[in-house]
């Protein structure tokens, strides 16, 4: 889907296999650059590397001028096609430092952080070529200047990405979509990462990881969402740790899904994880004050 004159979208379909038997839907996109070169943004589950490689065809390019890989962090529906680009056409694979450890070792990832049918998501690690930190720009020819922007929340080296010259805004998974399954390490970065990006001007699109593209005050309304779903969800938790403080995680992760009106079905250790930053932050009853 071309999204501006040098961005397309594509939408991946994955599956998490749940240990209950369970089928969970989702998707996650991957987006494309087309400069001098081509810079892929994620690279999605395992074996997606065809359905790019295929659009990329599409548009009369090859995939041999894909010379830039950006993981906007380590988690498996990010980086699951990695190895398989870098493979095939030697492109630079760029991140920040802080997720460099669960994408150049996936089993060390299983270990610390294991999420249902892993191996079925990732196709194996990848070496991480160049660094990115925050403020850096990279230049993809064509007057097109891509801005790291580090958005710590969802995960401790989350990164965002700037697009000036076309008003596009990459989040990655920084931005939880409202109604969805929460899952962050730090409520209080989460929060402010996306008042961070709230405060850019001129956004003409906004281009996540878990929602569909948004436009003109659409992505500032969806940010503004997101930010009183995080306020919410604390709220929840916090209320329900209260009432009874001596609950195990599972039991307090599935009062505050039902306080929220969310299923049961979401009820698994990455939202227990997220529950758990939420105390971590207790002493902060609003967590969008500055």
């Amino acid at each position: 889907m071309k999204i501006t004159e040098h961005v397309h979208a594509l939408k991946i379909p994955f599956q998490i296999n749940d240990p209950s038997g369970l089928n969970i839907q989702r998707f996650v996109y991957v987006f494309l650059i087309f400069g001098r070169r081509i810079c892929v943004i994620d690279s999605g589950v395992a074996n997606s590397e065809k359905i790019i490689f295929e659009y990329i065809k599409i548009l009369g390019r090859n995939p041999q001028d894909i010379s830039l890989l950006i993981l906007t962090h380590s988690h498996p529906d990010h980086i699951g096609a990695a190895a398989a680009i870098k493979k095939a056409t030697d492109c630079v694979v760029a991140a920040h430092g802080a997720e460099i450890a669960w994408i150049q070792d996936i089993e060390l990832q299983v270990k610390e952080r294991p999420v249902p049918g892993f191996y079925s998501l990732v196709g194996g690690s990848v070496n991480v070529d160049r660094l990115l930190e925050d403020r850096d720009c990279l230049d993809l020819g064509e007057g097109l200047g891509l801005h790291v922007i580090h958005t710590p929340g969802h995960s401790k080296g989350s990164i965002s990405l700037w697009l000036p010259h076309e008003g596009v805004l990459f989040s990655g998974d920084s931005i939880p979509l409202s109604g969805d399954m929460p899952i962050y390490e730090d409520v209080l970065d989460s929060a402010k990462s996306i008042q961070k990006l709230k405060s850019i001007s001129g956004i003409r699109v906004l281009l996540s990881s878990w929602d569909d593209p948004q436009e003109g005050g659409l992505s500032y309304n969806t940010m503004d969402g997101s930010l009183r779903y995080i306020q919410r969800i604390h709220e929840a938790v916090i209320k329900n740790h209260y009432k009874d403080p001596t609950p195990n995680s599972m039991d307090l992760c599935r009062s505050t899904l039902r306080e929220l009106g969310l299923p049961d079905t979401m009820a698994n250790p990455l939202v227990v994880r997220s529950f758990q930053a939420n105390l971590k932050a207790a002493d902060r009853l609003d967590l969008l004050k500055s």
